[in-house]
């Protein structure tokens, strides 16, 4: 019997500039419904590995597979439609549009009914737009303006606006920055259980360690553009070469100091 093919398959994935590498020989892969965490001091690689996922930026060699098909090089919009859904560390919204009308407008573009978009938006998927944000649990605030939103409601309606193409692979960057600790917690509860439940593939990128060890099924680390460790959070945690060029002494996270600690 043939084995299927990973969800995501990185393989040998390079990019210099001037003759810097900013990301050497990066592999590896991420199965349907696992949470897959990229974490690396600042100027690791973290996002110019990222802009080669979904094709915002072209890689001098290696490749990128979702479901064994090749999509190394594709345009950001191509990835998009194969199902690669990402969400960005600035979060951008239609400020004066209805959170409802901003869902919309990302499920008219997976619908390729672009045609007039903002007198479309009012009436086009409207019953879909609101079950993406009662699955987020934005469907109280449908009908207000993104502009009112506290910041963490923007966040949850990006998810909404990410999940609008119906994803197979989620790319994360950063999703809890500028987020209060709670709200940090519950935005990724909610990815990890709808990730579960629906089967989507999530690589995240984070320099919040409580959060990466917290919800993270396996850790990757990169410093310098190279993969330095890989493993299960546990793994990763008692990585002496991690400690050493990353995390520092006394930085690991470690569930159980924190769980000890609010007892």
């Amino acid at each position: 019997m043939s084995v299927a093919p990973p969800l995501l398959a990185v393989e040998g994935l390079t990019k210099s500039y001037g003759g810097i590498h900013a990301v050497r020989g990066v592999s590896f892969s991420l199965r349907a419904g696992e949470i897959l965490a990229l974490i690396g001091p600042n100027g690791a690689g973290k996002s110019t590995c990222f802009d080669m996922l979904n094709g915002q930026n072209m890689p001098d060699s290696g490749h990128v597979r979702l479901l064994g098909e090749e999509i190394t090089g594709r345009k950001p919009r191509e990835v998009w439609r194969l199902g690669v859904g990402r969400t960005f560390q600035i979060t951008a919204t239609f400020a004066t549009m209805t959170v409802r009308e901003n869902v919309q407008v990302a499920l008219i573009s997976h619908g390729k009914q672009l045609f007039n978009l903002f007198g479309s938006a009012p009436k086009f998927d409207r019953d879909e737009a609101g079950r993406l944000l009662e699955l987020v649990g934005m469907g109280g605030y449908a009908d207000r303006p993104c502009g009112e939103l506290a910041y963490g409601d923007l966040k949850r309606l990006e998810l909404a606006v990410a999940l609008a193409n119906q994803p197979k692979l989620l790319l994360m960057d950063e999703p809890t920055a500028g987020m209060a600790p709670r709200e940090r917690v519950e935005l990724m509860r909610l990815t990890a259980r709808i990730a579960r439940e629906k089967s989507i593939g999530v690589l995240f990128t984070e320099h919040d360690m409580d959060v990466v060890f917290e919800h993270a099924d396996r850790i990757l680390v990169l410093n310098r553009g190279t993969l330095i460790a890989e493993g299960s959070p546990a793994e990763v945690r008692g990585n002496p070469q991690v400690q050493a060029v990353y995390l520092g002494e006394g930085l690991v996270y470690d569930a159980r100091h924190r769980e000890g600690a609010s007892t």
